[in-house]
């Protein structure tokens, strides 16, 4: 192997060090940032030479060197000039004794190829990094779905609102807010990663403060014994705003999964219940028993027979005292009640269904029915919804949700480096692809919001 110039390689131990400052702050690999420079200095050289010649280039990490060569091989005809020199051209240029085979290596100095270097270098630098980083977004935030974020709302427009979460920003559409909230430009906010979509110009996050998932992420974040799995939840319903229904159980006897989550005079269910902006709930012990859950969604309205009419429908006679409060503010607690069970539900007043007719009460259980048994005079104590009894450090206290809710209203309130340059093309070539990093993620940010 023959060189045609043999200098010492160029010494680039800041071009190094720098582009570890940018790896380190954009999140992405030393070794993806070394290959792309090389890859912008060979674009360079090629458009420097002018003529298709094979160009290679090399960084030495540790050392700090950095080299950018031709290679061709001598061959006694050449077929392919770009890798390939005649063995007569390069005993002229190189040396007589060459022989066929052996490659030709000329190194190159990128002093010599002037802004061209700087401006390739930054172009091709730049658009990798950022298409690494936007790459990492979507991987790392495609794993958090489910999970709760945290950020400050950086703009509202339209009803949708951009919220600054740290490396990104999300979009909080307005059909994913509670209607009664509203957001001002700086304020914190939570919610739960919804979904993540990987747009042209970049990861667009979307968060979500209404589906059923943030309700579970705050009581995992509030009852220990949910995190550590002492209890389970179920499933959860929501009427985000209004009102919403969570089912919960435990494989350990010892421990009361609707007391765990209520908490110490009903601590931690306020604090859920202040972040969804007074949001009803109930809590619900689950059950596989049919009548039971029935009567345990429906509490504290006495129910007084459970008939099941096939696989997806359920009738429900409700005593009259309860009728209202079982229906709920325009058929709001029916429709929870139906998602909690996945049944359609029909509910009658108890002398109202004693009233119906033959014909009448063979339309309601059109198809063959198993009745349960009545209800005995004092009806069932059902755990987990209605009252809530909480150990209040001596005389037990019995708390309705009601009560806890008006409590909650009442004590809410609103909650609101520049390097140094030596004068060489290499160290120019870091400075112009560091101060252009921030104009590219002003870029992102630009492009983001106009895809939200």
């Amino acid at each position: 192997m023959k060189k045609k110039i043999n200098k010492e390689a160029l010494k680039a131990a800041d071009i190094v060090a720098a582009l570890g400052v940018v790896t380190k702050e954009k999140s992405v690999s030393m070794d993806l940032v070394l290959e792309t420079l090389k890859d912008a200095l060979i674009t360079a050289a090629k458009r420097y030479l002018g003529t298709p010649v094979n160009v290679e280039a090399k960084v030495d990490r540790e050392k700090g060197t950095i080299e950018v060569y031709t290679r061709q091989t001598v061959v006694e005809t050449v077929e392919d000039p770009e890798f390939q020199i005649s063995l007569e051209e390069a005993r002229d240029e190189v040396c007589k004794s060459i022989a066929v085979g052996e490659d030709v290596i000329e190194e190159l100095d990128i002093n010599l190829f002037g802004r061209m270097a700087v401006q390739t270098a930054k172009q091709v630098i730049v658009q990798r990094v950022r298409e690494a980083e936007r790459d990492r977004i979507f991987s790392d935030y495609s794993e958090r779905i489910g999970t709760i974020v945290t950020g400050k709302v950086q703009q509202v427009e339209r009803g949708n609102i951009l919220v600054d979460i740290g490396r990104t920003e999300a979009l909080l559409p307005i059909k994913e807010q509670i209607r009664k909230e509203r957001y001002s430009q700086g304020a914190n906010i939570r919610a739960c990663v919804k979904d993540v979509k990987n747009n042209t110009k970049g990861p667009q996050v979307i968060i979500s403060r209404t589906c059923p998932e943030f309700l579970e992420r705050l009581f995992e974040s509030e009852v220990p014994e949910i995190s550590d799995k002492t209890v389970k939840i179920v499933k959860v319903v929501r009427d985000p705003g209004h009102r919403s229904k969570i089912a919960v159980t435990t494989s350990d006897s010892r421990v009361d999964p609707v007391g765990a989550c209520v908490g110490m005079r009903g601590n931690r269910v306020q604090n859920i219940v202040r972040e969804l902006s007074n949001e009803r709930i109930d809590i619900i012990n689950w059950t596989d028993e049919l009548s039971l859950l029935v009567r345990r969604v429906f509490a504290p309205a006495e129910v007084k027979r459970v008939i099941p009419v096939g696989e997806n429908k359920i009738v429900v006679v409700i005593g009259e005292d309860g009728l209202a409060l079982a229906i709920g503010r325009e058929g709001q607690n029916i429709r929870l009640a139906s998602k909690m069970l996945g049944r359609e539900i029909d509910v009658f007043g108890d002398e109202e269904f004693s009233g119906l007719s033959d014909e009448q009460r063979a339309a309601v259980l059109s198809e063959e029915t198993q009745e349960s048994v009545p209800a005995a005079d004092e009806p069932e104590t059902c755990e987990g919804t209605g009252d809530y009894t909480v150990d209040g450090g001596g005389d037990e206290e019995s708390i309705t949700h009601d009560e806890t809710v008006e409590a909650l209203h009442e004590e809410s309130g609103d909650e609101s480096a520049e390097s140094e340059s030596d004068g060489s093309v290499q160290s120019e070539i870091i400075n112009e692809v560091v101060r252009s990093l921030p104009e590219a993620d002003d870029d992102l940010e630009n492009a983001n919001k106009s895809e939200g």
